[in-house]
């Protein structure tokens, strides 16, 4: 069975990456040692270098030793405020790009948060999708890399332009909803690899959406409707595998 692609000589792969063209640094801060292990994953899969600390003394020991070009700060940590650490990190890395998640969802907090010096704001739960479109989105704002290989994603003539989130096939504008864009950039990011069900769900919706394996069933019957309906299929089922999206003939 083939597997998601990373390689950044891929076509339909856009990689974010240093202006040097070296990976981005991301220190990943959180105490919740799955979730901080899922978003490791999900931007290890972008090609970036990913560190992790459970608390905020190691997550300043860590910036210290190895400076990241963004960070993603869990406000509420074990020995002290995810705000304090991050006037710390600040103070060693002036200008440091910084994503906070929280629990907490008060304007109070919000405000707080990004008076403090936060760049964006997430509030749990949330999709580890989410978060990547926002680092990518931070990254891109702030200047700190620059996307190889295009903002578009072509396979056969099924372009998806990642800016501007237009689709179209064979130059026919189609209309996606936003998890329907979702499922199908990670499909095209993966053109021609067989991708499972339970690699779909990761990628696309919440990390603790419960295995439930029929939602993807239904997005994917969505896309075919508007992607395939009237022309040579490009998504196909392998029964007991999953789903491959490829070049019609």
């Amino acid at each position: 069975m083939a597997h998601p692609q990373s390689d950044p000589e891929d076509p339909a792969r856009v990689v974010m990456r240093r202006a040097d063209g070296s990976p981005i640094r991301v220190l990943v801060v959180d105490d919740e040692a799955v979730l901080a292990e899922l978003m490791s994953m999900a931007l290890r899969y972008e090609g970036w270098d990913i560190s992790t600390a459970g608390d905020g003394a190691t997550a300043i020991a860590l910036a210290r030793q190895n400076p990241p070009d963004v960070v993603v700060l869990d406000v509420m940590l074990p020995d002290m405020s995810g705000l304090e650490v991050l006037r710390t990190l600040r103070e060693q890395i002036p200008g440091l790009p910084l994503l906070l998640l929280t629990a907490k969802d008060s304007v109070e907090d919000r405000i707080a948060g990004l008076t403090a010096g936060g760049d964006d704001y997430v509030t749990k739960p949330f999709s580890i999708e989410e978060v990547v479109l926002r680092l990518r989105a931070l990254l891109r704002r702030t200047g700190v890399a620059t996307a190889t290989g295009g903002a578009k994603l072509v396979v056969g003539d099924l372009v998806l332009d990642e800016d501007s989130h237009e689709v179209t096939r064979g130059g026919d504008l189609i209309t996606l909803t936003a998890t329907e864009f979702e499922l199908l950039r990670f499909m095209m990011r993966n053109a021609r690899c067989v991708l499972s069900k339970a690699q779909i769900l990761d990628r696309v919706w919440s990390y603790d959406f419960g295995g439930r394996s029929n939602i993807v069933e239904l997005y994917v019957s969505y896309l075919r409707k508007k992607i395939d309906s009237g022309r040579e299929p490009m998504i196909h089922t392998l029964r007991g595998a999953g789903y491959v999206l490829k070049p019609a003939r």
